[in-house]
Order: structure tokens, then C-alpha cells, then sequence
């Protein structure tokens, strides 16, 4: 992975967490000499962009890292943030539903986690399934990163 991939520090302001952050998330190397790279994480707290996306990044000499700049093609998958708000709740349940609708989850903490919902699911469905979840007041969800795909999907119904 390491010659394919590098690290990309990302820094944004988090509604989540209401203060600047920053992330540093794995990406494959498109062309290093452009500076291009397709993320290959799922972000935790809310940049505008999501797994797949390509984006441009270019060394930065205060964090001596190479850090995310800008979007440049969007891939079509969002990203949604889940926090469990009841104690007990076993949350491996929601990560099998949203499983079984071909999304991705990965985990921050006990309370946390980030899903990557791909282009090809239906976000009807997924919407679903949490706002069923959040009307029990058993999580709260986030859609920091909605792609223009799964927006339209909401309109259908």
C-alpha cells in the first residue's frame, strides 16, 4: 500500500464537534507530479468530500505534510455520520442493516462511527432505516457529504 498510497492531512471546520480538526486519511496516488489523489477512507467528521472523490493536495510547509486543497471529481458516494445516544444500544445492528444495503461503516469509538454509502445504493433506503432509528431517539445522524446522486434519490419518493 505504501507505493500506492500516502497519507493527506485534511483540515475543516466539524458541525459535529463545532471547532476546526484535522484528519489525516489514507489516498491513492493518481499522479503525483499533478498532485492528484482518490481518497480511499471514510472521513469521521465532515469534510465535503467522500470516499472515491479525486482531489488535489500539495505539501504544506507549516504541518509538513502533504494536505487536501481541493475537490476535483466527485465520485458519487456520500458519507453519513451516526452518534448512538441510548446506553446498552448495540450498535453492531445498525452496522448489519446498513451492511445488508451495501453501505460501509467504520468506527471512531463506542458512540461514533461514519458510513460510506456507494453511488449505486438507493439513499431512500438508508435515510430510511435512520431516521426510523433517530424518531426512537436511539442515535442522532449527520449527512455531511451528500452527493448530487443520492439527493436525487430523495426526490423520488
Amino acid at each position: 500500500m505504501k507505493d500506492t498510497h500516502t497519507k493527506i492531512l485534511f483540515k475543516y471546520y466539524s458541525d459535529y464537534l463545532d471547532e476546526v480538526v484535522s484528519e489525516t486519511m489514507w489516498a491513492e496516488i493518481i499522479d503525483l507530479e499533478k498532485g492528484l489523489y482518490k481518497l480511499d477512507n471514510i472521513p469521521f467528521f465532515g469534510p465535503l468530500i467522500a470516499t472515491d472523490d479525486i482531489f488535489y493536495a500539495e505539501y504544506d510547509e507549516i504541518e509538513k505534510k502533504l494536505m487536501h486543497k481541493k475537490t476535483i471529481q466527485n465520485s458519487g458516494n456520500s458519507i453519513v455520520q451516526i452518534a448512538i445516544l441510548e446506553k446498552g444500544f448495540d450498535k453492531g445492528i445498525i452496522h448489519e442493516k446498513l451492511k445488508l444495503i451495501n453501505c460501509i461503516t467504520e468506527e471512531l469509538n463506542d458512540t461514533f462511527f461514519a458510513a460510506e454509502i456507494g453511488k449505486e445504493v438507493d439513499y431512500s433506503l438508508v435515510r430510511s432505516l435512520l431516521t426510523e432509528y433517530e424518531s426512537q431517539e436511539i442515535i442522532e445522524y449527520a449527512e455531511p457529504c451528500l452527493s448530487e446522486k443520492h439527493r436525487t434519490d430523495l426526490l423520488k419518493n
